[in-house]
């Protein structure tokens, strides 16, 4: 019988990431793979492409990337309802933990693993210089925490929607204050020359000013329509929108990318490591205190998640702005992409089969 009920769920699981991510989604990690590797053909046997799109710049900010940015980050922000921040008040230890994950121990982390494992254990595999950009990299994934895919990997292990809407408003919130300090503060430490005019203004191209957008559409819309219209009609018109802009931007930045990956295959695999090392531990981190503070598992399972994954869209961003589409950096971004889908499934699973010793 229990064997039954273990099966049921499994299988419910499984049908809950088909309705929830769609076909783009739901195979996002084969749709990355194939956009790499069409990047990489165009780059490598239709030159004029990337020569053609490198000339459509302004600030050290590609035009067309740009515009493929705002599309996966303005859905997200529609997600986000302020006035449930004032409710999180009332059950703080949530909030704490996530918090101080994410903010306090999650990018320090980052850099403590990537920079071992860069610079230490691949040294004889990856040049100083370009283990320099793999860690600006690692860094700014490990400083911006989930916004939207945390919803799915929520729903999938049967977390408190409502709480979840705002420990990932609480984080953006935070992001618009804590990334660019953070990252700066890091990547100094790197010995890396950030241009604070460029970090500052892509935090704002790629996150305030989405987030106003955001803000803005959903009080208009929910005053025009309603509430119920705009979460069940107007919300899903855009449940693709953020993956094909994702896609059409690896394809973009793999064009750029063609020839360092046919030169250096190996240092994808590289890059994996460490993000694959800091997702479990950060995950196991906030789990486990969230377990200790006897917190139910709606709660904690969710607060795991959010500090696991990345806002991977706006490292990207801020890694194409910062050192260009060209560089380690935005390739160390790109890979966490890649790996971020399997991992983060595979941590759904751990927090379900877990979730009795929460109850």
């Amino acid at each position: 019988m229990e064997n039954q009920k273990i099966m049921k769920a499994k299988a419910l699981d499984k049908k809950q990431v088909s309705e929830e991510m769609g076909i783009f989604g739901r195979y996002l990690t084969l749709w990355v793979a194939l956009c790499i590797a069409v990047g990489v053909a165009v780059g490598r046997w239709i030159p004029a492409v990337p020569e053609t799109l490198s000339k459509f710049e302004y600030a050290n900010v590609s035009i067309p990337v740009a515009i493929l940015i705002w599309l996966m980050i303005y859905p997200m922000m529609l997600k986000i309802d302020f006035h449930s921040i004032v409710e999180a008040t009332k059950k703080p230890k949530g909030l704490t933990v996530t918090t101080v994950v994410n903010w306090l121990i999650k990018p320090f982390t980052m850099y403590i693993i990537a920079a071992f494992f860069f610079k230490v254990v691949f040294a004889q595999w990856i040049s100083p210089d370009m283990a320099t950009q793999y860690l600006a990299g690692a860094v700014l994934l490990g400083a911006a925490p989930c916004t939207a895919m945390v919803f799915v990997w929520s729903h999938l292990t049967k977390g408190d929607p409502a709480y979840t809407l705002v420990q990932v408003a609480v984080n953006d919130l935070i992001l618009l204050a804590a990334f660019a300090p953070i990252v700066a503060l890091l990547l100094g430490v790197s010995n890396i020359e950030v241009p604070y005019d460029t970090l500052f203004l892509s935090v704002v191209l790629f996150v305030v000013i989405p987030l106003a957008g955001g803000w803005y559409s959903r009080k208009t819309i929910i005053e025009k329509r309603g509430k119920d219209y705009f979460e069940n009609v107007f919300i899903k018109k855009f449940d693709n929108t953020t993956i094909v802009g994702l896609l059409l931007t690896l394809i973009i930045i793999f064009s750029f990318q063609g020839e360092i990956i046919l030169n250096n295959p190996v240092h994808i695999l590289l890059i994996a490591v460490p993000l694959t090392i800091q997702t479990f531990l950060i995950f196991l981190i906030a789990y486990g205190w969230s377990k200790a503070w006897k917190l139910p598992h709606d709660i904690a399972a969710p607060a795991a998640l959010i500090g696991a994954s990345n806002f991977f869209e706006l490292a990207v961003a801020v890694a194409i702005s910062l050192f260009g589409l060209q560089s380690g950096a935005t390739l160390a971004t790109v890979v966490g992409v890649l790996v971020e889908v399997p991992l983060m499934l595979t941590l759904v699973k751990i927090a379900n089969r877990t979730r009795g010793q929460f109850d």
